[in-house]
């Protein structure tokens, strides 16, 4: 294959797709976006049309083909997690696609509970119940809109649904579904008990396919329409969370990266599948490892609310970056609890909602803004101390990635609060090129995801504990520890009056 050749990594995230052209050395050559919309009917609700999904990632690749077509070898596909569409036999959705961040299915969490237990589902998944998997979601349809529910003949995650409508093939990989809570993941097939507590058989569900896999060819007309290569090999990889971490270069425990996205995902890869509370247990992006995960929800999610909805974008995010790093470390008395979309590990608390404490009237938008920074950051060391303790294995670097490991500040924060470099990884696309190296090593490139990585991955600047990391870990041990246990009963009686 020419040494020119491109491989294409798309990502179709919660706000669109995004394409990137890479050269084997993982230089980004071409880019294209595509946004669509992030639905809200009622409060806790979030939902997308499907078909923008399609929409936007063709439109995205197009946008890369328009210059660099004809040098495109491979494309690969990763995306958001745990949203989810039923599709009838012509392959339409039935309804509105829901969001991994929906809330609506608290009762119907309670309802698996009783059918399955908690016990049997973490077994099973890898993942405590929440309301964060799709099953709990597929059951609020069964119950609340039975006539979708019949109409659909397939329930797709979103790499299921762009496969079929690129290539035309009924497939997803075991590391993409396994996220919406219907998969046994030890042995990577559909879980028969989690099919029928939703009222679903595996002729609902499409074809499992290792992570990584060569699943078929860019429909003819597609690729003709955008001027691709007839033959395009079209490669299923992973979700966004496993794809970051083959681009951040993580395989072993020792090393953890922190994506900081709309959700702060991070974690670890080992060989052997491993369930704690400390964190959900995810497919790894090579078959036959594990990724032991934590996210938080409320991440730059967090910082969107502060701009949109506090302060009606009054001050932009350079503004406030600016003028938060001329605030001291601790925000000047001011802490919070990063939980605006609940809490996964390792409280596993749908009720819990954010917490601001320590208000004073010198405290502006600033503060606010910086106890954001901080308070994510607090979570992530008491995530990765968490995930230490349940592997035995101490965590010796993080490697951050995402948008939000383009502002320093951050970084440099990160670094005093967990205690241990944080370094940039080369590339803040990391999710479209994690795909991109998974493509890579599909069609032969790379003998492996590992050596693509090595190839194509590379680190930047290293940010490393300073005078400041002492009072960071006073404020974690004193103060942020103890405020959501201290709260929790509180928080889940004030979300019950709430609804």
């Amino acid at each position: 294959m020419p040494r020119d050749s491109l491989v294409l990594g798309v990502d179709c995230s919660t706000h669109g797709a995004k394409a990137v052209a890479w050269t084997f050395d993982g230089t980004p050559v071409a880019e294209g976006r595509a946004e669509f919309e992030l639905l809200r009917p009622r409060s806790g609700w979030y939902e997308q049309h499907a078909d923008d999904w399609r929409r936007a990632t063709v439109d995205a690749i197009g946008q890369v083909a328009r210059t660099h077509g004809r040098d495109i070898c491979a494309i690969g596909i990763t995306h958001q997690r745990e949203t989810f569409v039923g599709v009838d036999r012509d392959g339409h959705a039935v309804r509105n696609a829901i969001v991994w961040m929906d809330e609506r299915a608290v009762s119907q969490v309670g309802e698996l509970r009783a059918a399955v237990s908690d016990d049997a589902f973490h077994r099973i998944t890898g993942k405590p119940l929440s309301v964060t998997p799709s099953v709990s979601k597929i059951l609020w349809i069964r119950q609340h809109e039975p006539a979708a529910f019949r109409k659909a003949e397939r329930w797709l995650d979103v790499l299921a649904f762009l496969v079929r409508a690129l290539t035309g093939v009924d497939a997803t990989s075991a590391a993409s579904a396994e996220s919406m809570g219907l998969v046994d993941l030890a042995r990577g097939a559909w879980s028969q008990v989690l099919l029928q507590a939703v009222g679903l058989s595996p002729d609902n569900v499409p074809r499992l396919v290792p992570a990584g896999t060569v699943v078929g060819t860019l429909l003819e007309d597609i690729a003709s329409d955008l001027g691709l290569p007839a033959g395009l090999p079209v490669v299923a990889t992973a979700g966004d969370g496993q794809a970051a971490a083959v681009a951040a270069g993580v395989f072993d425990l020792d090393l953890a990266y922190l994506n900081l996205g709309t959700a702060i995902v991070s974690g670890t890869v080992g060989p052997a599948f491993l369930t704690s509370r400390a964190f959900r247990t995810m497919g790894g992006a090579v078959p036959g490892t594990f990724l032991f995960e934590s996210d938080l929800k409320g991440g730059t999610f967090t910082i969107d609310w502060l701009i949109e909805r506090l302060l009606g974008q009054s001050l932009s995010l350079a503004e406030l970056e600016t003028r938060a790093a001329a605030v001291p470390p601790g925000a000047e008395g001011l802490v919070l609890v990063p939980y605006l979309a609940g809490v996964m590990n390792p409280y596993w608390d749908d009720d819990a909602s954010g917490i601001l404490i320590g208000l004073r009237g010198n405290h502006g938008p600033a503060h606010v803004f910086r106890a954001i920074l901080e308070g994510i950051a607090f979570e992530q060391r008491l995530h990765l101390r968490e995930i230490e303790r349940a592997t035995g294995v101490p965590i010796r670097e993080v490697r951050v990635l995402g948008g939000g490991a383009a502002s320093s500040l951050w970084c440099g924060i990160l670094a005093d609060v967990l205690r241990r470099p944080v370094v940039r990884t080369r590339s803040r696309e990391a999710t479209s090129l994690g795909a991109a190296m998974m493509a890579a090593a599909a069609i032969g490139l790379f003998p492996s995801a590992r050596q693509a990585a090595d190839a194509m991955g590379a680190t930047a600047e290293s940010f490393v504990p300073g005078p400041a990391s002492a009072h960071y870990s006073d404020i974690f041990d004193q103060v942020y520890e103890v405020i959501y246990p201290a709260l929790r009963d509180a928080l889940g009686g004030l979300a019950v009056l709430s609804r």
